[in-house]
């Protein structure tokens, strides 16, 4: 099933697909089944549409939410984000199935797909009532490098993609909220409240499974994080922090001060 989502190209197809393979797996687990665990090879890439052209990082225009373009865009953006974010999830269940874990873990990455396919679909929604789409912009493409980064290390994919970039998800999310209700644009005010409060569950789920894994391991999850992050996140991290939705998913602000630039200047 995993597989089968990341080997599908079509946006509204990749979604679909993830949402009902979602459904039939967590229904199994609702009747106390144990459904049967693959074995699948996933992609190095997840297929994707002609569009959106994807450009480095910084060759992507800004996004200004003062113009209805630049709420477009960053609609456009989120978009964007969320697709990755279904294949990432599919991906850490199909790519790690050398490491022995409990169904919970396969329970938590699922319901995350199937809320990332939800979320993509709408801000497509929202895209199309403006009168654009997904891929009329140009999009970033250095999203799928973590992935890329750490396919042969679980404990560094769980500290970078949820504990590091969906965390950043809970610090700028606000903001955006803020543009869009000073715009009068309710639908997607309600679309990213939406993916606001449920993406909270997301990082919680990265740190959840972050620390099983260093509990089995008997090492310290914090210093094990920071050595990851600096690793493999080579870019310091940014203030400000939402830090009550960071405490709320699990962590803590020891974990990720540290590896601000300057943490004793920057600290509140």
């Amino acid at each position: 099933m995993a597989v089968e989502v990341l080997t599908t190209a079509d946006p509204r197809r990749k979604t679909a697909l993830s949402r009902a393979h979602a459904a039939r797996w967590l229904a199994a687990r609702a009747a106390d089944a144990a459904p049967a665990l693959g074995d699948a090879a996933p992609p190095d890439r997840p297929a994707r549409p002609a569009r959106p052209e994807l450009l480095s990082p910084r060759d992507v225009p800004r996004r200004r939410p003062g113009t209805a373009e630049g709420r477009c865009a960053l609609l456009h953006a989120v978009a964007h984000i969320e697709l990755n974010a279904v294949d990432l999830h599919w991906d850490i269940i199909a790519r790690f199935r050398d490491v022995p874990l409990p169904l919970g873990f396969y329970d938590d990455w699922v319901r995350a797909a199937d809320d990332e396919s939800k979320h993509f679909n709408l801000m497509a929604d929202c895209l199309e009532a403006a009168g654009s789409h997904y891929g009329a912009l140009p999009a970033h493409a250095g999203m799928w490098r973590a992935a890329e980064d750490t396919r042969a290390d679980l404990m560094a994919r769980l500290a970078v993609v949820p504990m590091v970039l969906e965390a950043r998800g809970l610090d700028v999310t606000p903001g955006m909220i803020d543009a869009f209700r000073r715009a009068g644009e309710d639908a997607a005010v309600a679309a990213l409240e939406t993916i606001y409060a449920e993406e909270v569950s997301h990082v919680a789920y990265g740190s959840k499974w972050f620390n099983f894994l260093c509990g089995r391991e008997d090492c310290d999850p914090k210093e094990r994080f920071h050595a990851l992050v600096r690793r493999y996140f080579p870019s310091p991290l940014k203030p400000p922090f939402n830090t009550e939705k960071r405490a709320d998913a699990g962590l803590p602000p020891d974990f990720y001060w540290p590896l601000v630039d300057d943490p004793e200047g920057s600290a509140p």
